[in-house]
């Protein structure tokens, strides 16, 4: 029954729809990120993540000098502080997402989560049920290995 705030969501990094992707990418590079917002003004308009960079700018070859806002996730799926843990894990598990925006009640961002952050949270709070699960059955080798 937690809320999202109870994750400490990150701090966003912010960059406007009409910088350069290359402004984007630096910035993900420099402080150790997998995605920025994309916001004009204060609202949240989109989301650039490491997978936007390999299958929408590498892969076409588009000028990283081009605006990002050309490259984005427009209108990405967010959640409110307020919005119970359970919910966030629903949108990120639906969406196949591993960063999911924390906005306010006008659109204007707050901070990240990342599915780290939910995967800390579950450990934290179900031990029991991740740490002692059996092991997958097609893990082991069916034959000896070496001599």
């Amino acid at each position: 029954m937690d809320s999202v705030a109870r994750l400490e969501p990150t701090p966003a990094l912010l960059v406007d729809v009409t910088d350069p992707i290359n402004k984007a990418v630096g910035l993900m590079c420099v402080q150790q990120v997998g995605c920025v917002l994309v916001c004009d003004k204060d609202l949240l308009m989109g989301i650039f993540t490491e997978r936007d960079l390999l299958a929408r700018v590498l892969s076409n070859g588009v000028p990283l000098r081009q605006a990002i806002r050309t490259v984005m996730t427009a209108q990405p799926i967010t959640v409110l502080l307020d919005d119970p843990i359970s919910k966030a894990i629903r949108r990120m598990e639906r969406g196949g997402y591993r960063h999911l925006p924390v906005v306010d009640a006008n659109q204007r961002p707050i901070g990240i989560l990342s599915v780290k952050q939910i995967i800390h949270y579950l450990a934290e709070h179900f031990p029991a049920t991740i740490y002692n699960q059996p092991p997958a059955s097609g893990i082991l080798p069916r034959e000896r290995e070496g001599a």
